[in-house]
């Protein structure tokens, strides 16, 4: 997994900025199909027009486990 992620109140996450608007809605596609691929799926946050905060918890877990730490590596390979 990437440095980049952070552990913050119980979710792996990570900002990521973009060209454009239009790059970053086709990067969180590519993470909507990795998430379907593996039934494990993100909260994502686009704001500022370019930029998502990808934000990876186990909802019925209540806590990062090793699934989001998957779900990351993941989304860093698309990078």
């Amino acid at each position: 997994m990437n440095k980049e992620w952070e552990q913050k109140e119980g979710h792996l996450v990570r900002e990521l900025e973009f060209k454009n608007f239009l790059e970053a809605i086709d990067f969180v596609n590519k993470i909507a199909f990795v998430s379907e691929e593996i039934n494990h799926h993100p909260d994502l946050l686009i704001h500022s027009y370019n930029k998502i905060k990808v934000m990876i918890t186990t909802h019925s877990k209540q806590a990062v486990t090793e699934k989001d730490y998957d779900l990351a590596k993941r989304i860093d390979e698309l990078l």
